[in-house]
């Protein structure tokens, strides 16, 4: 099972480091976290409950579709001077 997103990414010459992790069902969060030069610059943190329908089947696929998204959301936002 993918258990995170790692990109690296240039932006108005400036170097971001994303890092999007699946911390599991003991500590039900998908976190992601934009770093520049080593320092975390900004977390975004997304409970389970907000990415899973309360009895689902597919919930296994549902957070792995949800950690790409985040991931890709993260990525899309830095790259459009939105954040951080």
């Amino acid at each position: 099972m993918q258990k995170g997103f790692n990109s690296d990414i240039t932006v108005r010459g400036q170097k971001y480091h994303i890092q999007t992790e699946d911390w599991g069902v003991q500590n039900p969060y998908l976190v992601s976290r934009i770093f520049c030069n080593g320092a975390v610059l900004k977390t975004i943190k997304t409970p389970y409950d907000t990415v899973l329908k309360l009895g689902s089947t597919q919930s296994e696929e549902a957070i792995k579709l949800a950690l790409r998204r985040q991931h890709s959301t993260v990525i899309d936002t830095l790259m459009s001077g939105s954040m951080p």
